[in-house]
């Protein structure tokens, strides 16, 4: 009878382990890729409004859609509990997203909202995006600030 009793205690400590032994790597590459693509794109379009990148509508429209399509992601699974940077290494997203994840929800929906402005300004020329970048800027930096833990 001990003997079960050690052993099926044994079995649950092990088992417990393994829960927070998760493998995020899957999660953390996703969430980490849509926030790559996000730069790219408003890096071209940054560019445009600097004049450092030769504005067509195209190429315009093409990031600004493209920012819009990465708004649509479901964000859920790539933020699983256990994944921030006091969890694992390669992060930098602070523990308090899972304490405050309907805030982080509803910052991911605001930056949604300016990039269908920013849909909408990409065609009208590289003075439109200007602003439109404005308010997407604010969009991550709220995110970020709260977020986002500093650079190491």
């Amino acid at each position: 009878m001990k003997k079960t009793f050690a052993t099926l205690a044994a079995l649950a400590m092990l088992s417990g382990t393994a829960a927070y032994a998760q493998d995020f790597s899957a999660q953390l590459k996703a969430r980490q890729g849509q926030f790559r693509i996000m730069a790219i794109n408003l890096g071209i379009l940054g560019g445009m409004a600097k004049g450092e990148v030769e504005y067509t509508a195209e190429a315009a429209q093409a990031a600004a859609d493209t920012l819009v399509a990465v708004s649509m992601i479901q964000q859920g699974p790539h933020w699983p509990a256990g994944s921030s940077e006091m969890d694992i290494d390669g992060t930098r997203a602070k523990a308090e997203i899972w304490d405050n994840l309907p805030d982080v929800l509803d910052k991911w929906a605001k930056f949604g909202e300016a990039a269908k402005v920013m849909q909408t300004a990409a065609g009208e020329g590289p003075a439109s995006i200007g602003p439109a970048l404005g308010q997407m800027g604010g969009t991550c930096k709220a995110c970020h600030d709260a977020y986002r833990a500093p650079a190491s």
